[in-house]
């Protein structure tokens, strides 16, 4: 039983390792030994949110912690996690 709690455990460490990196769910999956589709749904189970939601919430937590020092641009920070545009981050961000 403790095995799966490990290897969940290991795909959440990934992810969190991999933020301003693009993710893909086979990916995480499979440090989970689980298919995407399980691995999903067990996800949303354990965490109330989706996969996608997760990573959004943790870039944007991210992104604001960098941006609240003095010298990190907007565009800057927006590319890192991911936006091609400052409009379509600050819309992220807003959310």
């Amino acid at each position: 039983m403790q095995g799966w709690i490990e290897a969940f455990q290991a795909s959440v460490d990934y992810i969190e390792q991999n933020l301003s990196e693009t993710l893909d769910i086979e990916a995480i999956a499979a440090k989970a030994a689980l298919s995407p589709f399980y691995y999903q749904r067990i996800f949303g189970a354990l965490c109330g949110m989706t996969v996608g939601d997760y990573i959004r919430a943790r870039r944007m937590t991210l992104a604001a912690q960098e941006l609240s020092r003095a010298d990190n641009r907007v565009i800057d920070v927006a590319v890192k996690y991911g936006y091609d545009s400052p409009d379509s981050f600050a819309k992220a961000f807003q959310r």
